[in-house]
């Protein structure tokens, strides 16, 4: 079991939280499965280009991206950065394993708000076989200068 050093860096020195050891998967649909929890609750990051800058949007597994909702708030530049960007910017991580928490990475965050509803908040740990568990208000300290907004969908 290894997280991104950065993100346990980061981890260590702000929240309390619990690591769980998977079998490997390469989705973060598959991986909500393989750990029998609702994909509801499993925060997953998604890098976007806009313009000269990135952002890690936070969603539910569960849910999609719709770009559409995020115009508003970054303007029509907006895209998915490809995997390339993506490496470049968690270069500690899995390829496809980008952690739900931008701060470590000097990324600005926003939160979709049908994550910030639940409980208990799973995230990717930077490999595809260790999550991350934290309770509500450990997420909320996470994303406390993180945007918010409502731009996933099912």
């Amino acid at each position: 079991m290894s997280i991104a050093p950065t993100l346990q860096q980061y981890l260590d020195r702000t929240v309390t939280y619990e690591m769980i050891a998977h079998d490997p998967t390469m989705s973060s649909h598959r991986t909500a499965q393989a750990c029998r929890i609702s994909g509801d609750k499993l925060a997953k990051g998604v890098v976007l280009r806009c313009r000269d800058k990135y952002v890690l949007a936070v969603l539910p597994a569960s849910r999609f991206v719709r770009l559409a909702d995020l115009k508003n708030e970054f303007g029509d530049d907006i895209a998915l950065a490809d995997e390339y960007e993506v490496a470049r910017l968690f270069p500690d991580c899995e390829r496809g394993a980008v952690p739900a928490v931008g701060e470590c990475y000097a990324l600005e965050t926003i939160v979709d708000d049908a994550i910030e509803g639940q409980t208990d908040v799973y995230m990717e740990g930077g490999d595809h076989a260790t999550l991350i568990h934290i309770d509500k208000s450990q997420f909320a300290a996470l994303c406390r200068d993180a945007r918010r907004g409502h731009f996933a969908v099912r």
